[in-house]
């Protein structure tokens, strides 16, 4: 386009001299061309002013306007976004804090369920070895009992041999067996 005007130019210069006589220079003031000049640029501007740049001004304002939402809408995303990793990091922290809750729990109930056990197996322990005393306590009741019985045998065999007589009846055993019960049962298991 540049082309163009400035070859109109060139037409135009060449034209003009012959047409007024005399040689014009296009760079030379020339006072008709200057007004004719001035009053396009002003009719140019005018219409200008009144019809294109209020056009151009609510272009450039409704843009500036946009620009502005934009960033004030990225200003709010970004503290959405700071707000909502905020929010995820108090939410992994109290999952964090929980699961360590929970790891706490399960390894005091362990160690409860293990003293319990050991526990458990005192009192297991404990009971097998009353058992055990009372059945020795038992077999040693029993083995004294068969002893004096045992005993009162030998003394009335001894003592029918003694008087050749038979004692075998119950009187007899009675008064064996008392005499056998009076004496301390520690002096028998010697």
């Amino acid at each position: 386009m540049g082309n163009f005007i400035f070859a109109l130019l060139q037409e135009a210069a060449h034209v003009a001299p012959e047409e007024s006589g005399h040689s014009a220079n296009l760079l030379s003031p020339n006072g008709g061309l200057m007004f004719w000049t001035l009053v396009t640029f002003v009719i140019l501007l005018i219409i200008l002013g009144k019809l294109v740049f209020p056009k151009i001004t609510a272009a450039v304002e409704a843009r500036e306007k946009a620009l502005e939402e934009a960033i004030e809408g990225a200003k709010r995303d970004r503290e959405a976004a700071a707000q909502a990793l905020a929010e995820q990091q108090r939410q992994i922290e109290a999952a964090r804090n929980e699961a360590q809750k929970i790891i706490n729990e399960g390894r005091q109930a362990g160690e409860k369920v293990r003293a319990q056990m050991i526990e458990e197996t005192q009192q297991q322990q404990q009971q097998l070895l009353e058992r055990a005393r009372r059945e020795i306590e038992q077999e040693k009741e029993r083995a004294i009992a068969e002893m004096r019985r045992e005993a009162v045998e030998l003394a009335i065999a001894g003592a029918s041999k003694v008087i050749e007589k038979n004692l075998d009846d119950q009187a007899n055993r009675k008064i064996v067996e008392t005499f056998l019960a009076s004496i301390p049962t520690g002096e028998v298991s010697r």
